[in-house]
């Protein structure tokens, strides 16, 4: 399976979850392919703020993001109203959400670890149910 049709099955599990839990989502057509689709999913709820997410899963104990492509992620949620997300998930560890500023400079890039990931991010209902409209 390739590192495209893998992601794409974690952004449509991802998307389940979401209305499993009463929210509308929608996947961005050509996420990932072109500039022109800086997230992978739009969600939202009566009575919650909307999201913007973005989707990262590896079988690795780190993922590392571009900066470009989280800079242009977070303008185009501002641009659009939304609250920019970074949903991971890591083999075994289900989904852990982050907010960008959560996320480690290693230079280059943006990292998320495993392990900060689950000391400072949040699982689904931490995040999307206990989180401040």
């Amino acid at each position: 399976m390739s590192n495209k049709s893998k992601g794409s099955r974690v952004e449509r599990e991802l998307l389940a979850i979401f209305t499993e839990n009463g929210w509308r989502a929608a996947r961005v057509a050509g996420s990932g392919v072109n500039d022109d689709s800086p997230c992978d999913l739009i969600v939202g709820k009566l009575g919650r703020s909307g999201h913007t997410i973005e989707v990262k899963s590896s079988k690795k104990t780190s993922i590392y993001i571009t900066k470009e492509q989280i800079q242009d992620f977070i303008l185009y949620s501002n641009m659009i109203g939304l609250k920019p997300v970074i949903a991971t998930r890591f083999n075994y560890e289900g989904f852990i959400f982050l907010s960008p500023e959560q996320l480690e400079d290693s230079g280059k890039n943006w990292v998320v670890h495993l392990k900060k990931a689950k000391e400072v991010g949040k699982k689904f209902s931490q995040f999307f149910e206990d989180y401040p409209s």
